[in-house]
C-alpha cells in the first residue's frame, strides 16, 4: 500500500510537468513558428481596411525595387522592397513591421515618409513575407539582419545617406533592439511605436491575459525550447538593455489604450533608453492605431521631431 502511495506521489508531478512540456511546445509553435499569409487585422481595426488598401495599391504603383541579402545562403536570404524617393534624396527611413506582417503591410507609413521625401526600404523579417526562416525572433536576429540592410542602404545611396529607423510593435521593438549595437554614423535618429520591453514579459503578459495561464512553467519552457531551435534564451531579446547603451535620439509613441503592448513597457522603454528622447502617449489609441486615428497629425509629430534632430542641409 505505501508503495502505491509513493509511485502515486511521483506520477502525479510527472503528469504535470509532461503536460506543461506538451502544452509549452504547442504554444512555441503557434507564437514562434512562421506562417506564410497574413493574418487578418484585429475587429477593432477592420475599420481601416479601406485606408490600408488604397495604401496598398500606392505602393503597388510605385517603382518598386527587390533588394536582397545573402542570396547565396538559402537558410538567411532576406528580400525587401526599396521605393525611391520622388526626387533625389539623402534620407532613407528603414520601416520594420509587426508582429506576423511583412514589408507590404507597412504600405501607410511608406506613404507618409515618401510624402516627406524619403527613400523608403520595407524589408521582410526573417520568418516572414519572402525572406528565410522557420521562426520568428521578434526582433533579436532581425536587429542584426537590419545592419545588413543598413550597410546596403549605404552601398547603393551613398555614404552621405542620412538613415532614419523606424518600427511598429514587433517593429518598434526591433528598432529599440538595434539601438544597442553598434551603428553606422549615418544612422541619425530612431522611431519606436508600441514597441514592447522584452519578449519575456510580454509572452507572459499575454498569457495571463488571452489564455489566464500562469507564467511559471510555461515561459520558462518556451525559453528553453528556443534556446534549443534559435540559440538563445527569451531573457536575451530585451528592448529595455538594448536601450540602456543607445546614444542616438529617439521618439517613442505609444497607444493610450494599447491592451496588447501595455503603456506601462513604455515607461520602461522610455526611462531605460540614454540619449535625447521623447515620448508621444496617443490618446484613444489602441495597440498600433496612432496613425490610423489621426494620419495628419502623426505625421506632424514625426516631422517635428525628425526636423528638431535631423534637420535638413
Amino acid at each position: 500500500m505505501k508503495k502505491t502511495r509513493v509511485l502515486a506521489g511521483i506520477g502525479a508531478p510527472a503528469a504535470i510537468f509532461s503536460t506543461a512540456l506538451i502544452a509549452s511546445e504547442k504554444l512555441y509553435n503557434f507564437a514562434f513558428k512562421r506562417v506564410d499569409y497574413v493574418p487578418e487585422t484585429s475587429a477593432d481595426k477592420q475599420k481601416y481596411a479601406d485606408a490600408y488598401y488604397a495604401y496598398v495599391d500606392w505602393l503597388h504603383r510605385q517603382p518598386v525595387k527587390q533588394w536582397q541579402l545573402n542570396v547565396q545562403d538559402e537558410a538567411n536570404h532576406l528580400v525587401a522592397q526599396y521605393v525611391p524617393a520622388k526626387t533625389t534624396s539623402n534620407r532613407t527611413v528603414i520601416i520594420s513591421h509587426g508582429y506576423k506582417g511583412d514589408g507590404e503591410t507597412m504600405a501607410n507609413y511608406a506613404y507618409m515618409f515618401h510624402q516627406m521625401g524619403y527613400n523608403v526600404l520595407l524589408p521582410d523579417d526573417r520568418g516572414h513575407g519572402q525572406s528565410a526562416g522557420k521562426y520568428i525572433s521578434f526582433g533579436w536576429q532581425d536587429r542584426r539582419d537590419y545592419l545588413g540592410w543598413i550597410d546596403k542602404v549605404l552601398r547603393i545611396n551613398g555614404q552621405h545617406t542620412k538613415i532614419i529607423l523606424f518600427g511598429v510593435s514587433m517593429g518598434g521593438a526591433t528598432v529599440e533592439m538595434m539601438s544597442g549595437e553598434e551603428l553606422p554614423p549615418q544612422v541619425k535618429a530612431i522611431i519606436a511605436d508600441c514597441g514592447y520591453s522584452s519578449i519575456e514579459e510580454e509572452l507572459a503578459y499575454l498569457l495571463k491575459r488571452q489564455f489566464h495561464l500562469p507564467k511559471y512553467p510555461f515561459v520558462p519552457i518556451v525559453s528553453f525550447i528556443n534556446r534549443h531551435r534559435m540559440g538563445y534564451y527569451l531573457s536575451d531579446v530585451s528592448s529595455v538593455e538594448q536601450l540602456k547603451r543607445n546614444h542616438l535620439p529617439i521618439f517613442f509613441i505609444h497607444g493610450e489604450k494599447d491592451v496588447y503592448v501595455p503603456s506601462w513597457m513604455l515607461k520602461e522603454n522610455y526611462q531605460a533608453a540614454n540619449g535625447p528622447k521623447q515620448m508621444w502617449q496617443v490618446p484613444n489609441a489602441t495597440h498600433a492605431e496612432s496613425f490610423w486615428i489621426g494620419p495628419a497629425e502623426y505625421q506632424r509629430h514625426i516631422a517635428a521631431f525628425l526636423d528638431q534632430y535631423v534637420p535638413a542641409d
